[in-house]
C-alpha cells in the first residue's frame, strides 16, 4: 500500500479569488476578465468529458513524483486511477490532470492526459483519457485516446490530479487574451495565488482552452534515458519540444505553496480534436492568444508514496 499523506487547503470563497485572479492575470495579460459562472456540460464539445462538471467535494492529489522518472527511471513505479479515487475518500471521481502512461501497459514512455470517471460500487470506470507519444514513423506527434486500445485506468511514474464529483455547480471562469508579461497562463494563476495568500497553500484545477494562437509542448521519447538526467538541461536535452495550434484542451494542477510534502506545485497537460498534445509550458504568440478557463479550488490535498530520495530537477 502506497503511504498516503493528507492536508486540508485554505478555501476561498469563489468571489473572493475571482478578484485575486483578475488582479494577478491584468499584470502579465493586455486583457482578462474573470468571473463566478455556472459550470458549462462538459460532455460537449470541444471537452467531451465523461462527467458534465468540476464540482463536488474536490481535491487534489499528488502521486509519485519526478524522483520516480529522473535520474534513472524506476519503471516499477505504477498505479491505477480507480485506487487513487479510494485512496482520496473519493470513489466514483472524476480525475482530470497530468501524468505519465504505465510503460508496462503501453511498452513505451509517453504523456498520460488523464480524463477519467473512476469506477464506483454502480458503474463502470469511463475512460476518457488520451496519450501523446513520439510517432515512430515520423517522429512527430500521436495524439491517441487511450480506450482505442487499452481498457485499463493505470498510469506511471508520476501525476498530478484533479478530482471531483464531476458535478455542475458555480466555477470560476478565466479569460486572458493577449500576454504581455514573460508568465504562462498558469504559472500566472499559481503565483497570484502565491502572492495574495501566502503561507495559506491554495489548490485548484479544472480545464481550459487555448482558442487562438500557438503554444510550445513537450512529449517524452518512448525511451528512458539510460544515462542519468542530473540538471534541467540534461532533460530539456531529452525530451522532445513542439509547437502546436489552437484549440487546445489544457487540465492544470495549480498548488499556489508546496506546504512541505515535495510538491510539483504545477503541471498541465493538453489534448486536442486534431492530433495534438502533451506538456503545455507557454504560448508562442503572445499577442494573439486567447485562453479561456474553468477552475475549482480545492478542498484537500492528498500526496501518495511520496519518493524519500527526491530532488528539484525537471519539475517545470
Amino acid at each position: 500500500m502506497a503511504k498516503v499523506e493528507r492536508f486540508a487547503f485554505h478555501v476561498p470563497s469563489l468571489e473572493e479569488l475571482a478578484g485575486v485572479l483578475q488582479k494577478g492575470l491584468k499584470e502579465n495579460f493586455a486583457d482578462a476578465q474573470v468571473s463566478v459562472v455556472d459550470c458549462p456540460d462538459l460532455t460537449q464539445e470541444p471537452f467531451k468529458f465523461p462527467a458534465k462538471g468540476i464540482c463536488g467535494k474536490p481535491r487534489i492529489a499528488d502521486v509519485g513524483g519526478v524522483p520516480y522518472l529522473i535520474p534513472l527511471v524506476q519503471k516499477e513505479k505504477v498505479y491505477d486511477l480507480n485506487t487513487v479515487a479510494k485512496d482520496i475518500e473519493l470513489p466514483g471521481a472524476f480525475i482530470l490532470g497530468a501524468g505519465a502512461v504505465s510503460s508496462k501497459i503501453l511498452g513505451v514512455n509517453a504523456e498520460l492526459i488523464p480524463i477519467v470517471q473512476t469506477k464506483s460500487e454502480k458503474k463502470p470506470a469511463v475512460n476518457g483519457s488520451y496519450v501523446a507519444q513520439i510517432n515512430p514513423a515520423d517522429k512527430g506527434c500521436l495524439l491517441e485516446k487511450y480506450s482505442s486500445k487499452y481498457t485499463d485506468c493505470e498510469f506511471g511514474l508520476l501525476a498530478n490530479l484533479y478530482a471531483s464529483e464531476g458535478q455542475p455547480g458555480k466555477v470560476i471562469e478565466v479569460k486572458a487574451n493577449g500576454r504581455t508579461g514573460e508568465l504562462n497562463f498558469v504559472s500566472c494563476l499559481r503565483q497570484t495565488l502565491e502572492k495574495h495568500y501566502g503561507e495559506k497553500p491554495v489548490g485548484m484545477g479544472g480545464t481550459f482552452i487555448i482558442q487562438k494562437g500557438k503554444a510550445k509542448i513537450h512529449i517524452m521519447p518512448p525511451e528512458f534515458s539510460t544515462c542519468p538526467l542530473n540538471t534541467d538541461e540534461d532533460v530539456n536535452n531529452w525530451l522532445k519540444f513542439f509547437e502546436m495550434k489552437a484549440p487546445l484542451i489544457c487540465q492544470p494542477v495549480i498548488v499556489s505553496r508546496d506546504p512541505g510534502f515535495d510538491l510539483r506545485v504545477e503541471h498541465t497537460h493538453c489534448f486536442s480534436h486534431h492530433g495534438e498534445g502533451g506538456h503545455y509550458h507557454q504560448d508562442t504568440s503572445p499577442d494573439s492568444v486567447q485562453y479561456l478557463g474553468y477552475f475549482q479550488p480545492a478542498e484537500m490535498l492528498f500526496r501518495i508514496d511520496r519518493p524519500q530520495e527526491t530532488h528539484l530537477v525537471g519539475r517545470d
